[in-house]
């Protein structure tokens, strides 16, 4: 496996040797791209080797030189229950799904329960665009098979490995559920938005709630399934509609904590990221890229896209995922 940012010709080299690869950049960019084995998605964010960066004239590739063969595929929003259908046996899938489309909500709140799902390892991220671009660019998400962009659905790299060959999924969350035991929050209703909220077992406007008591928004809410830390992310605190709404949905009657306050973000994925190994594919959360400064800082030895949210499985948020392909023991 093989991580660098390439030019669009020796991107599009690459392709035409018949290279399985995982491409991101620029919607531009991506579009010059011929047809092959590859799936991309937009985002004008990095970790790069020396840091956090904006880069538009250049691609990020994760290249699958171990892969014995891969197939794109795309599909629409209606049927994303058939993700499983084109696994390949001693294989993984990687995915991508464009920011606030219907797939994304879609597949937030009902994907683990589609069949056959958690079969094999499933990485990916949630494409995006610039900040400044939200709301007049629509994040983008391309099927290498066509060359096709989509605004909407979901398109698949269903990769084939050779015997002897193992996947390793992984997260690194740099947040813990904080100190403060007595406080816990749960939620009427699955969703990415809600106002009422039971904390310590009483009914709240949320929204007041929040700003009453004053909340940090730049921390998740974090729960705890079975020993595995999951963040849903505040994205917005209205007031005015005493509306909260979040990055990820909420799960009905998940107790949820707030995150304890982090030092230094960049630091922080630093230490996490020690002892993890070098050379994997990996992406990192918008919200730590802005929360955690990281323009030009480095976290640790990951490098790759900067998403609107990461998949692994499921819908995951201020977390990094990692995947890495190893010699079965």
């Amino acid at each position: 496996m093989k991580n660098e940012m390439l030019s669009v010709p020796e991107v599009s080299a690459r392709i035409r040797e018949g290279a399985v690869m995982v491409i991101a950049g620029d919607e531009t960019l991506l579009a010059q791209l011929p047809r092959g084995a590859w799936i991309g998605g937009t985002t004008v964010y990095f970790v790069t080797d020396t840091g956090g960066a904006v880069v538009r004239d250049r691609l990020f590739v994760t290249t699958f030189a171990e892969a014995s063969g891969a197939t794109p595929r795309y599909l629409p929003h209606g049927s994303l229950s058939h993700i499983a259908d084109g696994y390949v046996t001693g294989g993984f899938t990687m995915i991508m799904i464009p920011a606030f489309s219907l797939a994304h909500s879609e597949f937030a709140v009902a994907g683990q329960e589609y069949p056959g799902l958690f079969d094999q390892p499933l990485a990916g991220w949630v494409t995006g665009v610039h900040l400044d671009e939200i709301g007049t660019r629509a994040p983008k998400v391309f099927d290498g098979a066509t060359g096709m962009a989509h605004d909407e659905g979901v398109v698949l790299l269903h990769v084939a490995l050779p015997e002897g060959r193992m996947v390793d999924l992984d997260i690194l969350n740099i947040f813990a559920q904080g100190d403060n035991a007595d406080l816990s929050f749960t939620f009427p209703e699955s969703g990415f938005s809600t106002r009422k909220a039971t904390v310590n077992g009483a009914e709240v406007d949320f929204a007041a709630y929040v700003a009453q008591n004053g909340i940090d928004t730049r921390l998740p809410l974090v729960a705890n399934y079975a020993g595995a830390l999951v963040n849903v992310s505040i994205r917005d605190v209205n007031p005015d509609t005493g509306e909260v709404s979040f990055y990820a949905p909420v799960v009905a009657g998940v107790e949820y904590r707030l995150a304890g306050a982090l030092g230094n973000y960049a630091e922080a994925f630093a230490e996490g990221a020690e002892g993890k190994g070098e050379g994997q594919y990996s992406c990192n959360c918008i919200l730590n890229y802005l929360y955690g400064d990281l323009e030009g800082k480095r976290t640790g030895s990951f490098t790759g896209p900067v998403t609107f949210g990461e998949i692994a499985y499921i819908l995951l948020n201020q977390t990094l995922v990692r995947l890495d392909i190893n010699k079965a023991a």
